[in-house]
C-alpha cells in the first residue's frame, strides 16, 4: 500500500477512534503512526539513514525527510546522516532550492549568515515509500506498542495519586490464592497474605480494599491492595467519622491483628468532642461498620495520651495497671499488674501486649506485684551485701544506704557530703570515712583492672585515650581490642550493644562497653574521636557533616 495513495484523513480519523478507545491523547497515537512509517521508511533507504515522518494535523498529509547533521571529521561515524563542514558545504550552496533547506536552532538558512557549522542540520523531502506486507504489519505492531506504553503511563498518572487511599472494585478472578480486582481503567492484586483471615471472594463480588503501592513495572503499573494493612482501619475511620476527615479529631497511631483484634489512638482538638465517643458512635454505628468491613475484627478505641507512661496504661485496657517504670535510654517500659490481672493484661497468646507495644513503639515487660517485690528485694540484698563487703559496714547500715537510694560504690565516693549527711545517724567524720574507705576499693579495682589490661597486651595509646576507665580498657582487651587502631575500626553497636532481626524475632547483641553503661551515642563519640586522633578522619569534614545532619533534623521537625 502507498502512502500517497490512501486516504490521507484516514491516519487521522484512525488516530481519533484509536485515542477515544484507549482513552489516550490522538497525538500519541499519531506520533506513533510517524515513528512506524519512519521504520518502514528505513527499511527501504536503509537502516543507517536518519528518515524523519510528519502528517500534517489537518490533511493527514505525511511527509518523508531524510536528515543529515554536520559533525567535526573525526567524530563522523554514520556517514549516511552525519558530514563535515566541507562535505556540506555543496548542500549550503544550493539552498535556494526550497525543497532543501538548513536549520539552526529552528531557524531557515536565509535567516543568518555563513558557511555550515557544527550542529547544523540539512534536511531533503524524500518519495513516500510504499508499504508491504511485512512493513505493514511491523509499523501495526510499532503503533500498537506506543499506544500500549501510552495506555500504561496513563494508568501510572491516575492511580500513583490514589495510593494510601481505600478503592472500590469488582473481583475478576483468583490466581494461587491471590485476587485480581477490576478498579476501572486497570487491575490490582490483592495477594493472599494481604487478605483478612480466610476470607474468599468470588467473581464479580465487590470489594473494597486499602491502595498499599503503586509502582511503574515494564509490563505496565502494578497497583497492590491490601486489607490487613494498619492504614486501611484507619482511612475506614476517617469515612464513618467526619469529625476525623474534618481534622477535629487524629488518628495517632493504629495496631492490628488482622481479623482478630486492633488498637486506635485518637485524640481530639476540640476540649467539647469526646474522641473515643465520636469513633464509637450512637449505639456503636460507627465503630461497628467499620468492624463488619474487617470481618468481625474486635477494636479498642484508646485516647492517645503525650505521657508515655499513661499512654500505656490506657493502651493496655481492660488490664489494670499499677504501676509503670520507664527506661528511656533503652526505650523499654516494665508495668506491673495486679495478680489476678495478669493473663488479662497479657492476652490470648500474647495478643494484647503485643498490640499495646505496637501502638506505642515501646518494648514492654509485664511483672505481677509479687514478681516485683521479689525482684526488688533481690536488688536491695544484693547492693546491701555490696556495701557490707566493699565498706566493711555491718548489715544494718548497709540497708540505710541502700534505703536512701544509693546503688554502687561510686556515688559514695563522689557524692557531695551533704546528702551522705542527711542520712540520719551520719556525722561528718562518719561521712568522710564512708568516702575514703569507698575512693580506696575503687583505686584499688582501678589498678588491678589496669595491671589485668597491660598483661593482656592493652598499649599506651589506648591507655592514654580519654574516656575509657581500667575496667573498659579490661574488657576490650580480653576481646582482643589492645590498640587505639583496634579501638578506632570498632562499630557502634559493638561497643553499646543492639539489636537484630533473625529469622522473624528481635534478637539482642550485648556490647563491650554495655555494661558500664554506655550509650550508642557515647560509643559513636568515642569511635569518631579515635578516628580524629588518628587521622583517619578530618575533623573539618565532620563537622559539615555535622552540620548537615543537624540541618536535616531541623527540616524534619519543622
Amino acid at each position: 500500500m502507498a502512502i500517497t495513495s490512501a486516504n490521507q484523513l484516514e491516519l487521522l480519523q484512525t488516530a481519533e477512534a484509536v485515542a477515544r478507545e484507549k482513552m489516550i491523547e490522538p497525538e500519541l497515537v499519531i506520533e506513533a503512526m510517524e515513528d512506524s512509517l519512519a521504520r518502514a521508511a528505513k527499511s527501504r533507504y536503509g537502516a543507517e539513514m536518519d528518515i524523519r515522518v510528519k502528517i500534517d494535523r489537518k490533511t493527514g498529509n505525511a511527509t518523508f525527510t531524510r536528515v543529515r547533521t554536520v559533525v567535526e571529521d573525526e567524530l563522523i561515524e554514520n556517514y549516511q546522516a552525519e558530514f563535515s563542514p566541507v562535505q556540506a558545504k555543496p548542500y549550503f550552496e544550493a539552498q535556494r532550492d526550497p525543497a532543501n533547506f538548513w536549520s539552526r536552532e529552528g531557524e531557515r538558512l536565509a535567516d543568518f549568515v555563513g558557511g555550515p557549522q557544527i550542529g547544523d542540520v540539512f534536511q531533503e523531502q524524500v518519495p513516500p515509500v510504499e508499504l508491504g506486507r511485512i512493513a505493514a504489519q511491523s509499523a501495526k505492531q510499532v503503533i500498537l506498542q506506543r499506544v500500549r506504553e501510552a495506555e500504561r503511563d496513563r494508568q501510572y498518572e491516575e492511580f500513583k495519586d490514589r495510593a494510601n487511599t481505600i478503592i472500590n472494585g469488582v473481583v475478576k478472578r483468583e490466581e494461587y490464592g491471590n485476587i485480581i480486582v477490576d478498579v476501572g481503567r486497570g487491575e490490582a492484586i490483592l495477594r493472599r497474605n494481604e487478605k483478612i483471615g480466610r476470607e474468599s471472594y468470588r467473581p464479580n463480588d465487590r470489594i473494597r480494599a486499602y491502595v498499599k503501592d503503586v509502582r511503574r513495572e515494564s509490563r505496565g503499573p502494578q497497583i497492590f491492595l491490601s486489607r490487613t494493612d494498619p492504614q486501611f482501619m484507619a482511612e475506614l475511620f476517617k469515612m464513618e467519622v467526619p469529625e476525623i476527615y474534618d481534622g477535629i479529631i487524629e488518628i495517632k497511631a493504629v495496631a492490628r491483628d488482622p481479623g482478630s483484634r486492633a488498637k486506635i489512638a485518637v485524640i481530639s482538638y476540640d476540649n467539647s468532642i469526646d474522641p473515643v465517643g465520636a469513633c464509637v458512635g450512637m449505639r456503636g454505628s460507627r465503630v461497628q461498620a467499620v468492624v463488619g468491613e474487617l470481618q468481625g475484627e474486635k477494636i479498642d478505641i484508646i485516647p492517645w495520651n503525650e505521657d508515655q507512661a499513661t499512654f500505656l496504661v490506657n493502651a493496655l485496657q481492660p488490664a489494670e495497671v499499677s504501676k509503670v517504670v520507664f527506661d528511656e535510654e533503652a526505650n523499654k517500659i516494665e508495668v506491673v499488674v495486679p495478680d489476678e490481672q495478669l493473663s488479662l493484661a497479657i492476652g490470648r497468646r500474647g495478643q494484647n501486649v503485643r498490640l499495646a507495644s505496637q501502638l506505642t513503639g515501646l518494648d514492654i515487660d509485664i511483672l505481677t506485684e509479687e514478681e516485683e517485690s521479689k525482684r526488688r528485694q533481690a536488688e536491695f540484698n544484693t547492693r546491701t551485701q555490696l556495701f557490707m563487703d566493699a565498706l566493711d559496714l555491718d548489715e544494718f547500715f548497709a540497708q540505710l544506704l541502700v534505703a536512701e537510694g544509693f546503688t554502687d560504690l561510686e556515688e559514695v565516693a563522689y557524692v557531695e557530703q551533704d546528702e551522705l549527711l542527711s542520712i540520719e545517724g551520719v556525722d561528718e567524720s562518719t561521712a568522710s570515712e564512708l568516702q575514703a574507705r569507698a575512693r580506696d576499693v575503687l583505686e584499688a579495682r582501678n589498678k588491678a583492672a589496669l595491671d589485668n589490661a597491660r598483661a593482656l597486651g592493652v598499649e599506651d595509646s589506648l591507655v592514654e585515650f580519654d574516656g575509657l576507665t581500667p575496667q573498659m580498657l579490661e574488657a576490650l582487651a580480653k576481646d582482643g581490642i589492645k590498640t587505639l587502631e583496634d579501638f578506632a575500626t570498632c562499630a557502634d553497636w559493638e561497643l553499646a550493644g543492639g539489636w537484630t532481626t533473625v529469622n522473624g524475632q528481635r534478637v539482642k547483641d550485648e556490647g563491650l562497653l554495655e555494661p558500664f553503661d554506655v550509650s550508642l551515642e557515647e560509643a559513636q563519640n568515642l569511635i569518631m574521636t579515635a578516628r580524629v586522633s588518628l587521622g583517619w578522619v578530618d575533623p573539618a569534614e565532620l563537622d559539615v557533616a555535622s552540620a548537615e545532619e543537624a540541618e536535616d533534623d531541623q527540616e524534619a521537625g519543622a
